[in-house]
């Protein structure tokens, strides 16, 4: 599985604007909306949140990884976000979270689901590529590191 298999490519933030955990997810939720990929953007935001509240998606190392099941969609999709001052999302290591991978799943799906969060967890945990993405100057440039995945 690859990462423009779920990724929504108008759905990429070079530069959060959130201050808070709630905030962020909202935000990441948004661009879901206003690229077309979803139309209830309260309903997705309430299962993210809801999934938060089980214990933090923040992986560490800077990491996050929202993640809800709704019946609004009908296959998984994926929305990106940077923050280069950092957000506290109550991350494993206490650290602020830069990277968020927001993902949504319809309600019956388990295996693409937990393939999408292994294949992101598995590309965030190399450091080389975690710089890069804080490094790429644009979306442009993000989404182009996205696709190549490297």
């Amino acid at each position: 599985m690859k990462l423009m298999d779920f990724l929504i490519p108008g759905a990429i933030e070079p530069d959060m604007k959130s201050t808070t955990k709630t905030d962020a997810v909202k935000e990441l939720v948004a661009l879901l909306k206003k690229a077309g990929a979803i139309t209830d953007e309260q309903a997705v935001a309430e299962v993210v949140l809801e999934r938060e509240e089980l214990g933090s998606t923040g992986i560490g190392e800077g990491i996050a990884v929202p993640h809800g099941k709704s019946d609004v969609v009908d296959s998984l999709i994926a929305a990106f976000g940077r923050s280069e001052r950092g957000i506290d999302f109550e991350s494993m290591d206490n650290q602020p979270v830069h990277l968020f991978f927001l993902l949504v799943a319809p309600k019956d799906s388990a295996g693409p689901h937990l393939m999408a969060l292994a294949r992101i967890s598995r590309l965030l945990k190399n450091r080389d590529f975690r710089s890069s993405l804080m490094d790429a100057e644009n979306k442009a440039a993000i989404l182009k590191m996205l696709e190549a995945e490297v």
